[in-house]
């Protein structure tokens, strides 16, 4: 097949997020397929990565979107119904662009990625065409406002959260097949947008790259948190975690250390930097990061969708303590792989636990592992990708 992917951001290098999954996609498609690739350049220096992305992809067309067109778009936006997100994203020459492409090159089907990019989606003349989002975001902004401090930041989370749920409403039927990467998301949009189109996409795990062959049981010292230390999901996760539940923990256990590992940490994620709390920044090797750890942790108090920190870390084989928030959505029993605890409390409680107890580490860890591997390698999920496209023609 021949496959157009549209993408909101240059997927690399391929560490988090939006970008890890669109390059080991088409990383994986491409063993079988002709996939053509158009992103935007959010930054001149990313041009760098053009050359490692055309031993992916048939083809790579990344057009410029500068940062303060990008504020313009949403100042304007406020004027309309459209959602900052979206509004973000929005240029005339990607779009002229895609219709290029279009023009020049038969595609069987067309992959767009995120809600921010379903306008292009929807201008395209090909019916065969998914739209995968990386969560409800609807939901997500939902529990980013329950969980505002201020009540300005409470007062602009629902403004942009009705204005998302409209959005999907409207835009969400539009396109023959939506994929989310979670049950949890996808109960959501079919319950809140009355949708039958939805199906599930899994994110996955590069097990050839997190793979727990050299891990060690035996260390019971060191708990950790990885992910783009700018996303407010994670910083509200690290700052709770410190003040309210590692304190807990440091009663039974006085020296133990939590290592906060991932790029771009804002300054209320360097404040908690102490001679127990260790703040990394950005991080190249992870594996190694996560074969120093003894637990990984994941208390997001909002957020949607699936966790790579989760499935990393079960991948190598790292048990996980997490909230609901990134445990919904992978269809596993709690203790497979990862718990979950939602109390502070208890929370604290499951990680005293496991660091007591090397065995109960292993089993808890070896069982992750062989559920990534049998249900999240990106190899599996891209061939899962490749059905949805098959099912379209």
């Amino acid at each position: 097949m021949k496959l157009l992917f549209i993408a909101n951001r240059i997927p690399y290098p391929p560490f988090r997020g939006d970008k890890l999954k669109i390059y080991h996609l088409g990383k994986c498609l491409s063993a079988y397929s002709e996939v053509h690739l158009i992103a935007f350049l959010e930054n001149s220096n990313d041009l760098q990565y053009k050359e490692e992305l055309e031993k992916i992809f048939t083809s790579v067309t990344l057009i410029p979107l500068p940062k303060w067109k990008s504020y313009v778009n949403v100042l304007f936006s406020l004027f309309t119904s459209i959602p900052f997100q979206v509004a973000y994203f929005k240029s005339s020459k990607m779009a002229a662009a895609i219709q290029k492409l279009i023009r020049s090159t038969h595609f069987d089907a067309v992959h767009i990625q995120h809600i921010r990019m379903a306008p292009y989606g929807l201008s395209l003349p090909i019916k065969n065409k998914i739209l995968d989002l990386p969560d409800a975001y609807s939901l997500y902004w939902e529990r980013r406002g329950q969980n505002a401090s201020g009540f300005i930041e409470k007062l602009f989370n629902q403004f942009e959260r009705n204005r998302l749920w409209n959005y999907e409403h409207n835009v969400l039927k539009k396109f023959p097949k939506v994929l989310v990467c979670s049950s949890e998301d996808a109960r959501y949009l079919e319950t809140q947008h009355l949708l039958s189109s939805i199906a599930i996409l899994p994110n996955g795990v590069d097990v050839d790259t997190f793979n727990g062959g050299q891990y060690d049981y035996e260390n019971n010292a060191v708990l950790l948190f990885t992910g783009n230390m700018d996303y407010a999901p994670n910083i509200d996760a690290v700052t709770y975690f410190v003040s309210e539940i590692l304190p807990t923990i440091q009663l039974q256990y006085p020296s133990v250390k939590f290592i906060i590992a991932g790029q771009r940490p804002v300054k209320a994620v360097l404040d908690l930097a102490s001679d127990k709390v260790e703040i990394t920044g950005f991080v190249k090797d992870f594996p190694s990061v996560y074969r120093s750890a003894s637990i990984v942790v994941a208390p997001l108090r909002f957020g949607a969708g699936t966790q790579n920190k989760v499935l990393e870390a079960m991948a190598m084989g790292v048990p996980v303590v997490c909230t609901h928030v990134g445990f919904q959505g992978l269809g596993v029993v709690s203790g497979e792989g990862v718990y979950m605890e939602l109390d502070k409390d208890a929370f604290a409680k499951r990680i005293i636990a496991l660091m007591s107890s090397a065995q109960l580490r292993k089993s808890v860890g070896e069982k992750g592992m062989q559920i990534i591997q049998s249900k999240f390698d990106w190899k599996i999920v891209a061939k899962q990708l490749y059905a949805y496209f098959k099912d379209l023609n």
